[in-house]
C-alpha cells in the first residue's frame, strides 16, 4: 500500500487483516491507537470508484447526518489524494445473509427480534427523508450484543421535496426490489423499502 495514502490515517489507527472486499473497495479491521476500540475501516481507491464518486458521497453525508441504535456508526472520513478511509462501527458477528444461511432459517422469536430491529431502523431513516433502497441481508450486520446494524448507503435517496416525491432511478437488488423499481415506473422511496422489508421477512423465516 502507498504509505503516503495511509500516512494519515495511521497516525490515528492501526490497520490489520482485511475482513471484506467489493467492487471498488475493501474492508480492513483497525483499532484506534488511543483508546484500543477496535473498528472497520472501508478503504476506497477514488480512480477506480469514478463515475460512483456521487454514490460515496452520498453515502458520507447520509452517514453524518443519521444516529440510530441500528446503524452502523460513522466514526471518521478522511480523504487523500487516491484514498477515502471511512471508519466505521465494526461488527464481529457479519452479514445476515451468512447468518441466515448458516442456521438454514431462523426461529419465529429470533426473526421476531431481528426483524423489529430493522423496522426501527428504517422507520427513523424514513423520519429523517431518507429512503435506503438497497435493503437485503448483506447490508445488515450482527454487532457483538447480535443487534443488527445497517449499512450501505450508497443508493440512498433524499427526495428535495420529500419522500412523498417520485423517483425514478431503478437501483438495488432485484431480489428485493419492488416490482415498480424493476419496471422503470417512478416510485415512492419509503414505500419501495416497505417492500424489501417483506421480503427480508420471508428471508427470515425461511432461509
Amino acid at each position: 500500500m502507498g504509505i503516503d495514502d495511509y500516512e494519515e490515517v495511521l497516525k490515528y489507527y492501526e490497520i490489520h487483516e482485511t475482513i471484506g472486499t467489493g467492487g471498488f473497495a475493501k474492508v480492513k479491521c483497525g483499532r484506534h491507537r488511543l483508546t484500543g476500540e477496535q473498528v472497520a475501516i472501508k478503504i476506497m481507491d477514488k480512480l477506480a470508484l469514478g463515475d460512483d464518486m456521487h454514490r460515496v458521497k452520498l453515502e458520507i453525508d447520509a452517514m453524518k447526518n443519521l444516529s440510530h441504535q441500528h446503524i452502523c456508526q460513522l466514526y471518521h472520513v478522511m480523504e487523500t489524494s487516491q484514498k477515502i478511509f471511512m471508519v466505521l462501527e465494526y461488527c464481529p458477528g457479519g452479514e445476515l445473509f451468512d447468518y441466515i444461511i448458516s442456521k438454514d432459517r431462523l426461529s419465529e422469536e429470533e426473526a421476531r427480534v431481528f426483524f423489529r430491529q430493522i423496522v426501527s431502523a428504517i422507520a427513523y431513516i424514513h423520519s429523517q427523508g431518507y429512503a435506503h433502497r438497497d435493503l437485503k441481508p448483506e447490508n445488515l450486520l450482527i454487532d457483538e450484543e447480535h443487534n443488527l446494524k445497517l449499512i450501505d448507503f450508497g443508493l440512498c435517496a433524499k427526495p428535495k421535496g420529500g419522500l412523498d416525491c417520485p423517483l425514478q432511478t431503478c437501483c438495488g437488488s432485484p431480489a428485493y426490489a419492488a416490482p415498480e423499481v424493476i419496471q422503470g415506473k417512478a416510485y415512492i422511496g419509503s414505500e419501495a423499502d416497505i417492500w424489501s422489508m417483506g421480503v427480508l421477512l420471508y428471508a427470515l423465516l425461511c432461509g
